[in-house]
């Protein structure tokens, strides 16, 4: 369901002092209506910056009609503007998510050095690494494309289990592969005990496939490629929804601009 946006803050609403025991935590129904992250409500809610039914929330926990209309005032929504999301070039040798022992994680390419710049965008600040997360993974012997964001909103779109984006992937392969096996790389397989969603794949020359998939589980590519007898040499992430990794070189970053989404 969509939330009404609030385009200016309600000065006169009373703050609300106790949290009802009935109805749904606001934080949680923020999160399901795409306003932001649960944890971004959370801090949202702490500041004074939520307003529900036109009345300010202040205490963590409060609890809201489902219906109830929710809206950040001008600070809240200066604060979602000013939250940035980032597109890197992941080299292999890098792991997208929390590292393990001797493994270099990606958000350490985010530097100043390493930015793709133009005259109209702005340089890397230390700030651009404050709350910075990957939105999905990208395997350490994978490259391509991976997307960091401060935003929950970000976030939620491109990982949430009712995520719409897919993501194309150009995959090098090694082994034969009949037209019984391209269909069920399209659909038929399970993974760990659970039937895969849909996805397309189709060959784009002797040795490389593309695959374009709406999920993201650990390795799926490649365990997908296992189970139908191929083995897989090289694999790319070239593009996230709307958004193509394009010439963005390897190794090197820019932040998303105003003009795109996913």
């Amino acid at each position: 369901m969509a939330v009404p946006r609030s385009t200016s803050s309600t000065t006169n609403a009373q703050p609300i002092t106790g949290s009802a025991r009935t109805g749904v935590r606001v934080s949680k129904l923020m999160a399901e209506r795409g306003l932001c992250s649960r944890r971004n409500a959370d801090e949202y809610i702490a500041r004074g910056w939520v307003l529900v039914d036109g009345r300010r929330v202040s205490e963590l926990g409060s609890r809201a009609d489902p219906a109830a209309v929710i809206t950040l005032d001008k600070q809240g929504q200066a604060d979602q503007r000013s939250r940035l999301t980032i597109l890197l070039h992941k080299p292999v040798g890098y792991v997208s998510g929390q590292p393990e022992p001797g493994c270099t994680p990606a958000v350490a390419l985010i530097r100043a050095e390493n930015q793709l710049r133009t005259s109209d965008t702005p340089a890397f600040s230390p700030a651009c690494l404050r709350g910075l997360a990957p939105a999905g993974r990208l395997d350490i012997d994978s490259t391509g494309l991976l997307v960091l964001t401060q935003d929950g909103r970000v976030a939620r779109q491109l990982i949430g289990e009712d995520s719409r984006v897919d993501k194309e992937y150009l995959v090098r392969v090694e082994g034969h592969l009949d037209a019984r096996g391209l269909a069920l790389l399209n659909h038929g397989l399970s993974l760990d005990e659970r039937k895969l969603k849909p996805a397309r794949v189709e060959w784009l020359n002797d040795d490389q496939l593309r695959f374009t998939l709406r999920e993201g589980r650990k390795r799926q590519i490649r365990r997908m490629c296992e189970l139908v007898g191929l083995r897989v040499s090289g694999l790319k992430r070239v593009r996230v929804g709307a958004v193509r990794l394009a010439d963005l070189p390897l190794g090197q970053w820019r932040f998303l601009r105003p003009d795109e989404a996913f």
